[in-house]
Formats: structure tokens, C-alpha cells, sequence
């Protein structure tokens, strides 16, 4: 089975909380996905895979709605296996829109902005429950 079919009840089981539409896997291109839910009064979306300009869009999609609709958003990074440029764009959007918060980035994704600056305007968490409080 998939990760993602198994993750999203998995995450719903672990956080306690009711399963919602928008928790479900959105398509992305190959190698790529993303899965949403609320946690703590925020909304936390879950990127995995490789991102880049073909595979941005279903990630780019989500981060904008939850900008817009919640008033603290966390990127948990962890599965992500590659980023270039398009997703550092793509985050700082996110955070001039508000609350972003990015937890746990990969070695990859965290020199990456630690090479362009953008890790001194991210704010960074180890975990989603320590994004979610502070």
C-alpha cells in the first residue's frame, strides 16, 4: 500500500481529529504529493517528494488556500527529497501571506536556503506539535 493511502487515517487516528475533505492526498505529478489537515488551531500541509517548476502546482494550490483561510500555516518538510528555487519562491509567497511555519526540512531543502538567505526570514520547528504552540 501506497504512504499516502496509509498515512492519511494514520494521521487522523494519531491527531485525534475528524477526517475533512481537503485531508486527502492531492494529485501531483510523479513523486511528488501533498496531504492537509488541521492540527491545534493550525492547518498543517505535508509535502513529499521532489518539487520543482513541474511538480510545484498541487503544493503551490495548497499552501495559497491555507494562507488565505488559516491563521497559521505549517509546511512539514520532512518527506521533501528535492526543492530548488520554485519552492523557495513558493515559501516565501506563503510567509508574506502569514503565518508560515516549516518543520523539520530536509539537509537538502535546509542548505538550499541556508545558500540563498531565505532560512533567516523562515521560521523553522522541529516538530509540527512545536509549530503548532509557539
Amino acid at each position: 500500500m501506497p504512504w499516502d493511502e496509509a498515512g492519511v487515517p494514520a494521521l487522523t487516528r494519531e491527531t485525534g481529529a475528524e477526517t475533512l475533505p481537503e485531508q486527502a492526498g492531492a494529485p501531483a505529478s510523479e513523486g511528488a504529493a501533498v496531504l492537509q489537515y488541521e492540527w491545534r488551531g493550525a492547518w498543517v500541509v505535508v509535502a513529499r517528494g521532489s518539487y520543482d517548476m513541474d511538480s510545484i502546482t498541487p503544493l503551490a494550490d495548497a499552501l495559497s488556500v491555507a494562507a488565505r483561510t488559516h491563521p497559521k500555516v505549517i509546511l512539514d518538510a520532512s518527506g521533501i527529497t528535492f526543492a530548488d528555487s520554485t519552492l523557495l519562491n513558493l515559501l516565501i509567497l506563503t510567509h508574506q501571506a502569514g503565518t508560515l511555519r516549516v518543520v523539520a526540512p530536509s539537509a537538502q531543502l535546509q542548505r538550499l536556503c541556508e545558500i540563498t538567505g531565505v532560512d533567516s526570514i523562515l521560521q523553522t520547528r522541529d516538530s509540527v506539535d512545536d509549530a503548532a504552540v509557539t
